[in-house]
C-alpha cells in the first residue's frame, strides 16, 4: 500500500494539504496533526457510531471475500449494482464504508486506483486483506469529513452503508461532492416498505442494539448454531418465506458450504441487530436525492440489498 506521503490528504479544517512528519500527517497551515497508526492515516478519534462494525469486521475479516469463499458473490453484487466495466485502468475510485474490503478486492481487480475508508477500525481488516496492493489508499474517516480534494474522482461507490449513518441524505450529498464532472456515483440503501417493518430486524433491533457487542455476538453465535439448520430446512420446503420465519440471516441460494454459511449467518445477523442507526429509504426519496444533487439519473431500482441508485455528474 502507498505510504501516506504519496496521497494528497487535506486538512479537515479546510486549510490545505497535509505533509508527512514522522508518524503523523500535519497541516502546512494550521499544524493540525493526524496520526498514522499501523500504516493507516486516522482522521477520527474512536469509532463513534461505527463501533459495532469495527467489532464485526475484525471478527469476520475474510468471511465475505470472494477470494476466501471461492464464489463470485461480492463480484456479482458489485457489477450488477454499478454496471461498470470490468477494467477501470487509470480511473480514480472513492469507496465509502469499505468494511473488511469485500468490494475493495473487486475494485482493485479492475485496475483502478482505489481510495477507500471506513469510520470504524474495520480499516484494519481491509488492510489485512488488501494492504499489499500498491493501488490501495486506505484511511479511517467519517463520511461527513473526507480528507481528500473534492471533485477529483471518476467514480464514487457506497454499498451497504448509508442507512447506518445518522443522516443518510447528508452522507450522500457529502459523497457527491467528490465526483468529478462526467463521473459517476453508485449507492445502495435498505428499502422502506410496509412489509419491511415486520421483519425480525425492526422488531428486535430497538432492544438488541443496546447490548454490548461482545455479549450480543455470543448470543447470536449460540442462536445461529441452533436455528440455522431449521432455517435451511424450512427454506427447502417453503422457499424464501420459510427462511424468514427465524430471526437470523440465512442464504440457502448462495451455494455456500455449511461451515461458511454459518459464518455468514452469524456475521449478518449481528449486522442486522447491532447498528446504532438503520434508516431505510423509498425509491422516490432516493431518486429525489439524485435530482436535488443535480445528477443525471442513470437508474434507481430495487437490487440485491434494497435500492440501488446510479447517477452521473453533468459536465458544464
Amino acid at each position: 500500500m502507498h505510504s501516506a506521503q504519496h496521497i494528497s490528504y487535506q486538512c479537515l479544517r479546510g486549510c490545505g494539504p497535509l505533509y508527512n512528519r514522522e508518524s503523523d500527517l500535519v497541516c502546512q497551515s494550521c499544524q493540525a496533526q493526524y496520526p498514522v497508526i499501523d500504516g493507516i492515516p486516522r482522521f477520527i478519534q474512536g469509532e463513534d457510531y461505527g463501533e459495532s462494525f469495527g467489532f464485526q469486521w475484525r471478527k469476520h475479516y475474510s468471511t465475505q471475500l470472494d477470494s476466501y469463499s471461492g464464489l463470485p458473490i461480492s463480484r456479482n453484487r458489485f457489477f450488477s449494482s454499478t454496471k461498470w466495466d470490468t477494467l477501470l485502468d487509470g480511473q480514480k475510485v472513492l469507496e465509502a464504508g469499505s468494511g473488511a474490503g469485500r468490494f475493495t478486492e473487486i475494485l482493485l481487480s479492475t485496475g483502478a486506483e482505489v481510495y477507500t475508508f471506513d469510520l470504524s477500525r474495520a480499516v484494519e481488516a481491509n488492510h489485512r486483506n488488501n494492504g499489499n496492493n500498491p493501488r490501495l489508499h486506505l484511511f479511517q474517516a467519517s463520511i461527513y469529513d473526507i480528507p481528500l480534494p473534492q471533485g477529483s474522482f471518476d467514480k464514487v461507490l457506497c454499498l451497504g452503508v448509508l442507512q447506518h449513518t445518522p443522516d443518510p441524505k447528508q452522507a450522500f450529498f457529502s459523497l457527491v461532492s467528490f465526483v468529478k464532472p462526467g463521473g459517476e456515483i453508485v449507492i445502495d440503501v435498505y428499502k422502506k416498505t410496509i412489509s419491511s417493518f415486520f421483519q425480525w430486524k425492526y422488531l428486535l433491533r430497538p432492544i438488541l442494539k443496546r447490548c454490548p457487542s461482545k455479549i450480543l455476538y455470543r448470543g447470536i453465535r449460540a442462536s445461529v448454531a441452533i436455528l440455522l439448520p431449521l432455517a435451511i430446512a424450512a427454506g427447502k420446503v417453503f422457499g424464501s418465506l420459510g427462511a424468514r420465519l427465524f430471526p437470523i440471516s440465512s442464504y440457502p441460494r448462495l451455494g455456500l458450504p455449511y461451515a461458511l454459511h454459518k459464518e455468514w449467518s452469524i456475521l449478518d445477523t449481528f449486522d442486522m441487530y447491532s447498528p446504532t442507526y438503520d434508516f431505510p429509504q423509498t425509491l422516490r426519496s432516493v431518486r429525489r436525492w439524485l435530482e436535488e444533487a443535480g445528477l443525471q439519473v442513470l437508474h434507481v431500482e430495487f437490487g440485491a440489498n434494497g435500492i440501488v441508485a446510479r447517477g452521473c455528474k453533468p459536465v458544464h
